[in-house]
């Protein structure tokens, strides 16, 4: 059966802690950035928690918003590409080819979410990290682009170990340590990963009604979703045509937009 893998992420649950953001830097081997990497703007984060205010003073409340590579069905990335390092593949990843990058940054110029990253360094680490990188992870090198991968070497991983056991992969063994790293670093549950391609598909082409859920993303997404039903589902940058894989519910956008909140 086809994959198509994607996030749900729930606003109203996140404290803005970034065990997601730690812990997507330690599974993917991000080297750390130092103060002039952001002074610089060339500071790499796969993951950051972006925040808004609301309210006017003194009834200010702080709201947080993770933004990563939304894994688009129509990414502007892809087709920029001159050396097709940049793709999309049958689980419904858009996957970067690392040792194909010759470092254009045509992807990252396309990128609504500004969820590319360019290597304008070799990577470093203090020594005493050196031996905890990831050995399922490759170690970028200066000169070419990077993203949130849906930890795919965790996918990878999954797949595997169900068809060891010749049965197909559940929620318990995603939530057996196989679901993304910022999955299981999330001590609110604000994230929640799955294979969502029934319902992404219907999205797509426009149904009114989706189909029966098989999972338990796929039960959010069909009750966030539901045209008419008032859920809180949305996409970022909608109207853009990219058709994320990333549901986010509630819309702390469009509140902000109305001057309930601001961004800072």
């Amino acid at each position: 059966m086809p994959e198509s893998w994607g996030m749900i992420v729930d606003l109203d649950k996140c404290t803005g802690c970034q065990a997601c953001v730690v812990a997507c830097q330690s599974e993917n081997n991000i080297p750390i950035n130092e103060e002039e990497h952001f002074n610089q703007r060339r500071a790499i984060q796969w993951m950051r928690v972006e925040r808004y205010w609301e309210g006017e003073f003194p009834d200010v409340k702080a709201r947080f918003i993770p933004i990563f590579c939304q894994h688009c069905a129509d990414a502007p990335c892809e087709p920029v590409c001159p050396v097709y390092a940049t793709y999309h593949n049958s689980e419904g990843l858009n996957v970067q080819v690392y040792n194909r990058c010759i470092g254009t940054r045509f992807c990252a110029n396309g990128c609504p979410y500004h969820a590319r990253f360019f290597n304008f360094w070799e990577p470093e680490w203090p020594e005493s990290l050196t031996n905890q990188l990831n050995p399922d992870v490759t170690v970028r090198s200066r000169g070419i682009m990077e993203k949130c991968t849906f930890c795919v070497q965790r996918i990878r991983r999954t797949n595997r170990k169900a068809d060891q056991n010749g049965v197909a992969v559940t929620d318990e063994s995603l939530e057996r340590g196989l679901n993304p790293a910022c999955v299981n670093a999330c001590p609110t549950e604000t994230l929640v990963f799955g294979d969502l391609y029934e319902m992404l598909v219907a999205r797509r082409n426009g149904e009114r009604r989706l189909p029966q859920p098989k999972n338990k993303a796929q039960e959010i997404v069909r009750k966030e979703l539901q045209e008419g039903e008032g859920g809180r589902g949305y996409r970022l940058i909608e109207g853009f045509g990219t058709n994320p894989s990333v549901i986010y519910l509630r819309k702390v956008d469009e509140e902000a937009g109305k001057g309930a909140g601001s961004h800072g």
